[in-house]
């Protein structure tokens, strides 16, 4: 009978695994498929003219985004005060991101989002109060250790140098009125020229599941830390 239930257990697992495998193949293959035709934000609310500013056109993007509770200032405080810790989700995927690729350990960051970002080289294209903060870098992220190089919003703009990918990202708080807004997440990025746009196309078809799912993961606890500050504002007052 035991003997039984192992070779269940066990054949459950392996098609569970296999499951997941397929999962991901399939991801990383329409990932593939679609790179270099990135959609437009389809509604106003959706577009985001400062993002637009550094990089109108790109190969990739990446949009997520969650209603809360709280007003936009008290939510993009929150996003840019995350502590990339608190998720499971994200430390599992940066672990197995440095398994896959990385030929030496990770050096210890900040786990706070925008100063471990910061940390380990991107730089603030801009900072719209209260409002939106565009952070930005030129990499090669498919070697093992990729190095990310900050520029000045106008080189930013203009960088064109061979072999670079550009990506900017931003964290975005859109009111809907004075308790409530929208938290918005935006990546993209733009291969250099043709041998770039030919690499990074194969890295981004593994790695962009766990890109997306980072993103997602990020929703939950920056909707849940600005409601909570709502609420300790509210019972303050």
């Amino acid at each position: 009978m035991n003997r039984h239930y192992l070779r269940t257990a066990a054949g459950c697992l392996a098609g569970g695994a296999a499951l997941a495998a397929a999962g991901y193949a399939a991801l990383a293959g329409g990932a593939y498929l679609r790179y270099g035709h990135a959609a437009r934000a389809r509604s106003d609310d959706g577009q985001d003219p400062l993002l637009d500013r550094f990089m109108p056109l790109y190969d990739i993007v990446e949009r997520h985004h969650v209603r809360v509770e709280a007003p936009a200032d008290m939510t993009l405080a929150a996003a840019r005060d995350l502590n990339l810790d608190d998720s499971c989700v994200v430390r599992a995927i940066f672990k197995g991101r440095e398994l896959m690729f990385a030929s030496e350990p990770s050096a210890p960051v900040d786990t706070t989002l925008i100063r471990a970002a910061l940390q380990i080289g991107w730089g603030i294209l801009a900072d719209r109060d209260g409002r939106e903060v565009v952070l930005g870098a030129v990499t090669r992220p498919w070697e093992p250790n990729p190095v990310f190089r900050d520029l000045v919003p106008r080189e930013f703009i203009t960088f064109a140098e061979p072999g670079y990918v550009k990506i900017a990202w931003t964290l975005r708080a859109d009111p809907i009125d004075q308790q409530t807004s929208i938290f918005r997440s935006e990546t993209r990025a733009m291969a250099t020229d043709v041998e770039a746009r030919v690499k990074f196309r194969r890295y981004w078809a593994l790695v962009s599941p766990g890109v997306a799912l980072i993103r997602r993961a990020m929703l939950a606890p920056v909707r849940l830390e600005a409601e909570r500050r709502a609420v300790e504002l509210l019972s303050a007052t």
